[in-house]
């Protein structure tokens, strides 16, 4: 449903639009929070927050690593068996970005300083964030700080600043303290937790600890470097983090360091004339573990800095850059026609490298390492939304991803027994593996997650072939999640032999516990049919990797067969007089939502409403019908797909951030052109404009990846079908032409979008199978594949 105009970009004046660079042209602070984190940096396992070096204002001084969390106890005010016992909430980690000038024992202060010149800007190419400010300071001295700070893609633990002050036309004494600081709970950002839907004021918030955190181990310098150790005070995981200076001038300079338990403070004083700078480069490690002593990890980090130190700042960057070429050479959209949209398209692609660059088999969670929002939790998103983009451009990173949820298979099995249920169920939100959703209704109730799963793991090995993958984990996590399927569900015994989920809830957290939710149904046929199939491949493909199949999950070959006819048994609902099919069996029994008593500042609902107020009527956070489209969408005509979005789009809130990327998708298939590009631009500009209210938390990672499959499976059609690709182009009047490139089975090849279909050239490998109708073709380098356009009429 579409309530208030499209963002078109951002504010001009302020953020003027470059293809390859953020740039921020004023200083405000009154949107720190979004700012914060539309400049952060990260790698996937390192997160900085865009804070500034002084370190005064900020929304929240954040620095974050991937699963490095604490736990808790959850309070349930009525508690009964099986619900969530552990909570668990990303910690930030010490500080290292700050750096604090004073002038004159004048200290620069962004919100008060006389600033002649200010710029701030991310560079996609680089990865590094450059801050240029000319400053005239009380005494009336002109003063140029240059900034720039870069997580390394390259080395995991590694982050690297510099700092640089010019006397442009008086002397003057001049302090830099760099810092690293431990700041106690209380003293930032965390926020009242909540964990979702009808479980505190804002579900998306993070945690807010009423006690100390970080216990500190050590604190050591050796060597020019310093290290901070710590231990979380519950879930034990152990984290050191250190820095280490290079300092050029071409004045004296003194430098002093100190340290205690929540601090390491290097002051660096000099007394530069007129035209003389001062620079220094900080390079900063953090290692972390579930439980390797901090002794361990401070070697760890003081190992990092050497070889850093070793290597130095130039060697460094280029290393960055040359990651970023070849990940652009894979990733990179082109859209010509639209200035704007083509700077915002790789601002969404670049948080995508940022999520998961150096994950090394941890999750993604909602807001990557960006921020704190969801409590750092890992979803289903991630498999839905985020993988399919890395496994057509980044399939080693694909990877690392789906084995992620193979190590979590020990306590999915936990999880299901706790459930009464055979099999494997994944945790709704989790990082340490178990559940930590304390609202079963919107939370565990998701069984769907089990599909996500599985549905990850298909598109993985379709663009891959990575058959080695699945014989040793992936045939675990397909037996474990179907047995999950065919154990849940029931056949009626009333009227026709059917097979029931009843007691679910579906992607939209709007309609809690039902019965045969349509989404559900689809996802989880899906799973039982492929694991059924994916299994006796192994047995005829590979005998010994079949037996390992079966011992390491206790397989009975009769399992496929109870598989195979639940999955065909599978009931979807279908309404025969609205030509519908219902989000569940009751969903048409509810009340319609009264849409025009409901004002704009009633959104999201989840704020404004008591769930169950929400959950009696027909009203969406997301149309999970439209999204069963885009996943299982050979399962419906092209007739279904039309009434069905057409039911369900007025009914769609958008109140959740995974909405408007797949409503694109559909409207395009279905045809609304207009529609669909509104959509887009909805999920194109949805953290660069903020347009949810809470970018300040995060960037949603996961819209993110919506945004690519717009591209790809909206405008392009791209559609894979295991042993061919498809493309049905549609591209839209508002743009002229659309570029990108994908990677299959070790092959690449570009694809260019225009008005009379799509271009597909091979650029490596030896060929892709293509389907165009009934043909079949090998997309080689002999010859370019031209495929005409099939925009359907409305």
């Amino acid at each position: 449903m579409i309530r208030e105009p499209a963002p078109t970009g951002l504010p001009p004046h302020r953020f003027p639009v470059e293809p390859w660079r953020l740039v921020e042209k004023e200083y405000c602070d009154d949107d720190l929070g979004h700012t914060e984190t539309l400049f952060a940096l990260g790698n996937g396992y390192l997160g900085m927050r865009a804070n500034p070096e002084e370190g005064r204002n900020a929304h929240s001084h954040g620095t974050y690593l991937n699963g490095f969390h604490e736990t808790w106890q959850i309070q349930h005010a009525e508690d009964a068996y099986g619900f969530a016992t552990t909570g668990q909430t990303i910690v930030n980690v010490p500080d290292a970005k700050l750096m604090k000038l004073y002038i004159d024992d004048e200290p620069l202060l962004l919100d008060t300083a006389d600033l002649s010149e200010y710029e701030r800007s991310v560079d996609f190419r680089t990865g590094v964030l450059t801050r240029d400010l000319l400053w005239r300071t009380p005494s009336g001295k002109r003063v140029r700080v240059t900034s720039t700070r870069m997580v390394s893609f390259v080395h995991r633990h590694l982050a690297m600043m510099t700092f640089e002050v010019t006397m442009l036309d008086h002397a003057a004494p001049i302090v830099i303290s760099s810092q690293m600081l431990n700041r106690q709970d209380g003293e930032d950002e965390y926020h009242v937790r909540a964990a979702a839907l009808g479980e505190g004021k804002d579900p998306r918030k993070a945690r807010r600890f009423s006690e100390r955190v970080l216990l500190p181990r050590l604190h050591r310098r050796e060597e020019g470097s310093v290290v901070l150790g710590y231990r979380c005070n519950n879930s034990g995981m152990t984290l050191a983090c250190g820095y280490w200076h290079h300092v050029d001038a071409s004045c004296e300079t003194h430098i002093e360091t100190s340290l205690g338990d929540d601090i390491a403070k290097t002051v660096i004083s000099a007394h530069p004339a007129a035209g003389e700078t001062v620079r220094i480069t900080k390079f900063v490690s953090y290692h972390s573990s579930r439980g390797v002593p901090t002794e361990e990890l401070a070697d760890r980090c003081a190992r990092t800095l050497e070889r850093a130190g070793k290597e130095g700042a130039t060697r460094l960057r280029a290393e960055q850059q040359d990651w970023l070429a070849s990940y652009w050479g894979r990733a990179d959209i082109e859209l010509h026609g639209d200035d704007a949209a083509q700077q915002a398209l790789r601002w969404n692609l670049f948080q995508l490298a940022q999520a998961s660059a150096r994950t090394h088999e941890q999750g993604i969670a909602a807001k990557a390492v960006t921020g704190g929002g969801y409590d750092g939790h890992y979803f289903w998103d991630t498999e839905v939304y985020v993988l399919p983009f890395l496994a057509y451009t980044d399939p080693e990173a694909a990877r690392k991803m789906v084995r992620f949820r193979w190590k979590l298979l020990p306590a999915a099995r936990e999880r299901a027994a706790i459930l009464s249920e055979q099999g494997a169920l994944y945790p709704w939100r989790t990082i340490n593996g178990e559940e930590a959703s304390a609202y079963y209704a919107a939370g565990t109730a998701q069984y769907h997650i089990n599909a996500a799963v599985a549905f990850a793991l298909r598109r993985y090995l379709e663009a891959t072939g990575d058959v080695e993958f699945l014989a040793h984990e992936g045939a675990e996590i397909l037996v474990e999640t179907a047995r999950l399927w065919a154990d849940l569900g029931f056949y009626a015994k009333n009227g026709s032999k059917t097979f029931h989920i009843h007691r679910v809830t579906g992607p939209d957290e709007y309609t809690t516990v039902v019965n045969d939710n349509t989404y559900t149904n689809l996802m989880a046929q899906f799973n039982l049919r492929y694991a059924s199939r994916t299994v006796r491949f192994l047995a005829e493909w590979n005998r010994e990797m079949f037996d390992h199949v079966c011992r390491s999950t206790g397989l009975d070959v009769e399992e496929l067969d109870r598989w195979d006819r639940a999955a065909d048994a599978m009931f979807i609902p279908f309404d025969d007089e609205l030509e519908i099919h219902p989000q569940d069996s009751e969903f048409l029994d509810l009340e319609p939502w009264n849409w025009e008593g409901t004002s704009d500042d009633k959104y999201p609902l989840l704020l404004n409403f008591h769930p169950l107020v929400i959950y009696r009527h027909q009203v969406l956070k997301q149309a999970d019908v439209v999204l069963a489209m885009f996943l299982r969408s050979e399962r419906f005509s092209a007739e279904q797909k039309r009434r069905n979005f057409d039911y369900y789009d007025p009914i769609t809130t958008g109140d959740s951030s995974l909405s408007a990327c797949v409503q694109a998708i559909v409207a395009s298939v279905v045809g609304y052109e207009e529609l669909a590009v509104d959509y887009f631009t909805r999920a194109l500009y949805l953290d660069l404009c903020d347009s949810h209210g809470n970018t300040s938390d995060g960037v949603h990672i996961a819209s993110a990846g919506g945004v690519w499959a717009g591209i790809v499976h909206g405008f392009a059609g791209m559609t894979e079908r295991g042993d061919r690709l498809e493309f049905n182009p549609r591209l839209p009047k508002a743009w002229s032409s659309i570029s990108f490139h994908l990677t299959r089975h070790g092959c690449r090849m570009r694809v260019e979008l225009d008005h009379d279909g799509c271009t597909l050239t091979l650029i490596e490998g030896l060929g892709i199978p293509i389907g165009i109708g009934e043909q079949r073709l090998v997309l080689t380098d002999d010859e370019a594949i031209h495929i005409p356009s099939t925009r359907p009429q409305p």
